[in-house]
């Protein structure tokens, strides 16, 4: 599989993704033969070709605003509102573009209220996002000015050391301007006075955001580039077993290293020791014990799980095979597939299942991990250590086809044959084709295919397990975009 990576053209630095200058020029051609806008053709490009994209999280103390703000920085209603606090979501993270550049954002409005009592858990969930950010937007509420809880958050933010933008909410005209103004005290700099609801000033505020942003984050991913160990996210729905799978691949030789002080729990990474590797299980934050939060812990485990998923490679999620696969396990196979990283399925507690329950587990992974059968699968035991040996394996399978890369060429002849043998069904008496595309990315897959007319889902999903069928992408998501060409006429030079 590997020997598809990289054949043709090389990966530097440039702004055409992945391709190759020569393999860019010869692209180019094609696209403007077959009469293609090239100004959309290099944006698609330059879309699809992006590497991770750095992290934006939103924190505050409960009805401030955050949720409101994040559905107008990803410019939609995504996010949940309601008036009161502790709207339980599934999903935490969002993409979002402003001026060109783009970026993700972790919402932290789901929190809930619970046994600890408002600072810690507004702390707790603060903390959570922090870690995975590149930069943090602070919320806080201009008409109410800067509370206790505040100056906690604050506290948090000043430890974490990660650039700050704060946000005065509620400033719906001049008059607010001057509770704006009281935020200075805060010591984070410039409040920016904005109105989440209205949209009033987000424009300035996210102009600073993406000051405070880097154009990539700053972890950079291990292997052969960085000569660093490779980064894997241990993950799962809470007491499935991640601590006695984690402390049974360490065995002796687990080291712990505190590389990434800051937050208040120092959170550290471990470097294990697997098949005469050394791997980095990243953050293990929904991994040890923490306080046991009663409520809302389903969303706790949301923000840890993106935390962690953020800062890794490679997602291993485990599955507690004597139970019913649920409807976490889903969310957190979806969180993995959405963040585009590689995976590997882990079932554990394999030895503890008879027959019966091994048959009935086959039939729910084929209905509820049908989208996901790509992934590896190691059936293991954390107690017993049960089939440890094939965890590696899995994971680099799963690593090597998430950076494997197609050369245009190659594919666009697997997509001349595909078309002429599986032509896309007629659709109000016209035909629509993939006339071209292009891999513009790795890491993972990204593809652009460009199209005569519109390019139904079904056939879409078809072009992706036919793209499997030939070329690997093991253990990966794949991203397949396509533009569709304009309607100004036919071919043209």
């Amino acid at each position: 599989m590997n020997d598809h990576i990289h054949s043709e053209g090389s990966s530097e630095e440039h702004d055409h993704g992945e391709l190759g200058d020569a393999e860019y020029a010869e692209f180019m051609e094609l696209a403007a033969e077959e009469g293609f806008d090239l100004q959309d053709v290099e944006g698609a490009i330059e879309a699809a070709g992006h590497g991770p994209l750095p992290v934006l999280a939103v924190v505050g103390r409960p009805n401030v605003g955050k949720s409101t703000l994040v559905n107008r920085i990803i410019g939609r209603r995504e996010a949940v509102v309601e008036d009161k606090p502790g709207v339980t979501r599934d999903r935490v993270t969002y993409e979002a573009e402003w001026a060109g550049r783009r970026f993700k954002v972790v919402d932290t409005g789901g929190w809930e209220q619970d046994v600890l009592g408002i600072d810690a858990s507004v702390a707790a969930q603060a903390e959570y996002a922090i870690e995975a950010a590149d930069a943090v937007v602070f919320v806080v509420d201009a008409k109410v000015g800067a509370t206790d809880t505040d100056e906690a958050v604050v506290r948090l933010l000043r430890k974490a050391g990660k650039p700050v933008v704060l946000a005065a909410n509620k400033v719906d005209g001049p008059s607010g301007e001057a509770d704006a103004a009281y935020l200075w005290s805060l010591g984070l700099g410039e409040p920016h006075p904005v109105s989440a609801l209205h949209g009033r000033g987000t424009g300035d505020m996210l102009d600073a955001v993406l000051e405070a942003l880097p154009d990539a984050p700053e972890q950079t991913f291990g292997g052969a580039g960085t000569g660093g160990p490779r980064r894997i996210a241990l993950i799962g729905r809470p007491n499935v077993g991640k601590s006695s799978l984690l402390n049974k691949v360490a065995g002796e030789e687990r080291v712990v290293v505190n590389e990434q002080a800051g937050t208040t729990r120092d959170p550290v990474d471990e470097l294990i020791e697997l098949g005469g590797v050394t791997w980095k299980f990243v953050d293990t934050a929904g991994i040890r014990k923490r306080v046991h939060l009663q409520q809302g812990a389903d969303y706790y485990a949301s923000l840890r799980t993106a935390a962690a998923v953020e800062k890794a490679e490679v997602a291993v999620i485990l599955i507690d095979a004597s139970e019913s696969i649920s409807v976490q396990d889903q969310r957190i196979v979806t969180m993995a597939v959405e963040a585009g990283r590689a995976m590997v399925i882990a079932y554990n507690k394999w030895d503890t299942l008879d027959e019966e329950r091994r048959y009935y587990l086959e039939r729910e992974i084929e209905t509820e991990f049908g989208q996901v059968a790509w992934a590896p699968r190691v059936n293991v035991s954390a107690r017993t250590g049960r089939h440890m040996e094939k965890l590696v394996p899995a994971i680099e399978t799963a690593l090597a086809g998430w950076e494997t890369r197609v050369p245009t060429g190659r594919l666009n002849a697997f997509l001349g044959e595909l078309v002429a043998a599986h032509p896309h069904p007629i659709r109000g008496g016209k035909q629509p084709r993939i006339l071209f595309g292009t891999q513009a990315g790795t890491k993972p897959p990204r593809f652009v295919l460009f199209a005569s007319g519109f390019i139904e889902a079904g056939y879409r999903r078809f072009i992706e397990r036919r793209l499997r069928e030939e070329f690997g992408f093991e253990g990966t998501p794949i991203h397949l975009s396509v533009r569709v060409r304009e309607k100004r006429g036919g071919k043209k030079k």
